[in-house]
């Protein structure tokens, strides 16, 4: 099936040309981006998704006219999704940049984006059958800063990372931050379960503030799961029941072994549960 994006509002075939060479992502990775699920032909977490958007843009001193509200954002989200065919289950990426002009001091604080929405068969968020092995990424480290709470179009770090775990046949690895303690992963925020309580770092220790982070705090204190965010010493992978990752695309993927540990996965598959319980309907 060929596949479309929505540039600024504009449906182009995904196989055009479309960035040129003063592109400012492309130059210095300027600007932000958003990945979310529709699931049930409903974006989910959205709110959630707009807000971080918003608040990331500020961030990095872009413009947001008064037009580019809520609505608007999702109606264009979901103009691509129907040309797509995509409305049902997809993943959804907003890639947003500032407009071409200037070298490291920026001409505009304008921005454009880009929207991409590609279809998925899956209805439901589902728990990875085969366990994650893991292992810590110790080449760079994190740092811990506001721009590092958001997701921008600079990831050089994690495609390092990245290329570890293809080397060392990982299927995900543990970012550090400079203090030597566990921030995320690759793609993800991580928690870790010891005695059914659940330990994650706050995002002072540089981790992204997940949308799925987030939803599953909610969810563990519905459930009177107790959740302490607090910094995770590299120790944790060792002396914890389980360990499972979240993000938006995703929801829940469980770890199977770190070196010689084992987990268990059992508070995983009753989180899955009750997240599919929370989706948008």
């Amino acid at each position: 099936m060929d596949l479309f994006l929505n540039i600024n509002g504009e449906l182009v075939d995904a196989d055009s040309p479309i960035v040129k060479v003063r592109n400012r992502s492309f130059r210095y990775g300027d600007g932000i981006f958003e990945t979310l699920r529709i699931v049930n032909g409903q974006l989910q977490f959205f709110d959630r998704h707009y807000s971080r958007m918003i608040t990331s843009m500020a961030a990095i001193k872009l413009d947001v006219p008064s037009s580019f509200t809520y609505e608007f954002v999702k109606s264009e989200v979901e103009k691509i999704a129907v040309r797509n065919n995509a409305v049902k289950g997809a993943r959804v990426r907003i890639t947003i940049f500032r407009t071409d002009g200037g070298f490291y001091s920026p001409e505009t604080n304008n921005f454009e984006y880009i929207i991409e929405c590609n279809p998925m068969e899956e209805n439901l968020f589902e728990l990875n059958r085969k366990g994650y092995t893991i292992d810590i990424f110790l080449d760079y480290k994190k740092a811990m800063n506001r721009l590092l709470n958001i997701k921008t179009n600079n990831a050089l770090l994690l495609v390092m990372a990245g290329i570890y775990c293809r080397q060392n046949n990982l299927d995900e690895c543990i970012i550090l931050n400079t203090n030597f303690s566990i921030a995320e992963s690759v793609n993800s925020n991580i928690f870790a379960v010891k005695n059914g309580v659940l330990y994650t770092p706050p995002i002072t220790e540089g981790c992204v503030d997940g949308v799925m982070r987030y939803q599953i705090n909610e969810i563990a204190k519905k459930c009177k799961i107790a959740v302490y965010e607090v910094p995770l010493a590299m120790n944790v992978l060792l002396n914890s029941d389980e360990i499972f990752l979240t993000n938006a695309i995703n929801g829940l993927r469980w770890i199977a072994a770190y070196k010689a540990k084992l987990y268990l996965n059992s508070m995983s598959k009753f989180l899955t549960d009750k997240l599919n319980d929370s989706l948008v309907q």
